[in-house]
């Protein structure tokens, strides 16, 4: 069912139109966010049409205004925040491996890039988020600069970091050793990511210095920090403070003690633990079992898994869509993302979509091309109506948002998640399985439920126990009737 816009009383009433939301942990706790690609997403001129290869590694045309022009596709899915890519000048040349469309090839921290648009362009963007209650997030690079070639390099052509002297020596990185992950060079020798020597104090005083001018400067609510597994720890609390908004790390681990570490440096940190083990379990390649474990595991070790980001793909991972082309599967991850208990949603543009493409670039289409299609055969529908759903819950429940999820697996193929007075199935067996009865325990006697992604209505027995059909592999979402009320969802 497509629940269009219902959320737009709950967002517009957070809080009144500002510059800044210089939102905290806090508040970014219930957001929905979406994750925009900004040479890939939209625009100036609005075509439908602009020609940009599945494979290319060139700038395509996507801008700010572009963004700007669309944010009512967004909002129609009810998402109340944006992550957009980092902002700053890049490298300007057609290298080897192509041009910095993507944004983490950074040359001048102090200009904007002006393929996207124009410093104006940036802040108005922000506005008109702002003006729909929408928080941005920035993507914030500052582990490395970039350079064609990795020989006979421009030192003082870079800003602010102008000198070799602001750098670590070159080597080329080792992710099997720490060290050298902090200290050495990403890239290679046709696009060398020149390390930046975060151990030196001047170096650090400058970052500090340009976070804090980035975020006032554009308004940003949010800021994603690109790379933060390479980067020493005990740099981000000050890089952080100085933002002055939440900051979620990119630090991909795949087990819990590791990644849950970063939280005593930074807000949150991608989810990378949920993100691996649930794409095997939902491909098949694992089962719910294992997922449940993993998933609690997370709970018992991480300092706030509300404050993760909760994704099932992204711009460095494969799409989903080319994982699995069963509509079942698809609507699993986007309701584990959504609804998984185990951090802020994030969903990459073009997941409404069923975007494909195994690695990047092909999992960074042009999504003008599919001429932003709302209709109920992709899965934009169902991300508007799963995202209501969090964002009633989240104001219904004072408590939800902070309540610790638990997760079970009655079957080897089938996972729960409870979180508060909500509680979602989820199956890897697709729509090949016509039908799954479960029970959904705990709830108080007689008291009647509603699977909000179906409308099937059910009544608990004496014991608190209800009967649930799980139809054709799709997930159940269920959430007492009572509380439904004034939501839209299921004519409630």
């Amino acid at each position: 069912m497509f629940v269009q816009s219902l959320v737009l009383p709950f967002v517009l009433g957070l809080s009144t139109i500002r510059p800044s939301f210089a939102a905290n942990a806090e508040e970014w706790r219930s957001r929905s966010i979406y994750q925009v690609m900004t040479d890939r997403f939209a625009r100036t001129d609005g075509s439908t049409t602009a020609a940009c290869d599945p494979s290319s590694t060139s700038y395509c045309g996507g801008s700010w205004k572009g963004i700007e022009n669309k944010l009512d596709y967004i909002q129609e899915m009810n998402f109340t925040a944006i992550w957009i890519s980092p902002t700053i000048e890049q490298i300007a040349d057609n290298t080897y491996e192509g041009e910095a469309y993507h944004g983490y090839w950074p040359k001048n921290y102090y200009n904007v890039n002006s393929n996207f648009g124009s410093a104006d362009d940036l802040k108005s963007l922000v506005n008109a988020a702002h003006a729909r209650g929408m928080y941005v997030m920035v993507d914030i690079v500052v582990n490395h600069f970039a350079n064609w070639g990795d020989s006979n390099i421009n030192w003082s052509g870079l800003t602010p970091l102008n000198s070799e002297s602001y750098f670590h020596s070159k080597c080329w990185v080792d992710w099997n050793n720490q060290t050298s992950a902090e200290q050495c060079w990403m890239g290679d020798g046709y696009v060398p990511l020149m390390d930046v020597n975060t151990e030196d104090d001047q170096v650090v005083t400058i970052l500090n210095n340009f976070a804090r001018n980035l975020t006032t400067t554009y308004g940003f609510d949010g800021a994603r920090l690109d790379a933060a597994k390479s980067i020493r720890k005990d740099f981000w609390p000050a890089f952080v403070s100085a933002s002055g908004v939440y900051s979620q790390g990119e630090a991909w681990y795949g087990d819990a003690p590791t990644q849950c570490a970063y939280q005593d440096y930074m807000d949150g940190v991608h989810n990378y633990v949920m993100k691996t083990f649930a794409t095997e379990a939902i491909s098949g390649q694992g089962n719910m079992t294992m997922l449940a474990g993993k998933m609690n595991g997370l709970v018992s070790t991480c300092k706030d898994v509300s404050l993760l980001g909760s994704f099932m793909e992204n711009h460095d991972n494969a799409r989903m869509a080319s994982i699995s082309s069963d509509t079942a599967i698809l609507k699993t991850a986007a309701a584990l993302t959504i609804l998984s208990g185990n951090g802020i949603p994030i969903v990459f543009y073009g997941q409404e979509q069923m975007s494909t493409g195994n690695n990047a670039p092909q999992n960074r289409q042009a999504l003008w091309l599919t001429g932003y299609p709302t209709g109920s055969n992709k899965l934009y529908a169902y991300f508007a109506t799963l995202n209501t759903f969090r964002n009633h819950v989240s104001t219904y429940d004072s408590a939800f948002l902070t309540a610790k999820p638990t997760y079970e697996a009655p079957l080897s193929t089938v996972m729960s998640v409870r979180k508060g007075n909500m509680m979602l199935f989820i199956s890897n067996e697709g729509s090949k399985i016509p039908s799954t009865k479960l029970t959904s325990s705990g709830w108080s006697a007689n008291t009647a439920l509603v699977d909000v992604l179906s409308c099937q209505s059910v009544t608990s027995d004496g014991s608190g126990n209800a009967a649930v059909n799980m139809n054709s592999g799709l997930p159940v979402a269920m959430y007492p009737k009572s509380y439904l009320t004034g939501s839209g969802l299921c004519s409630l």
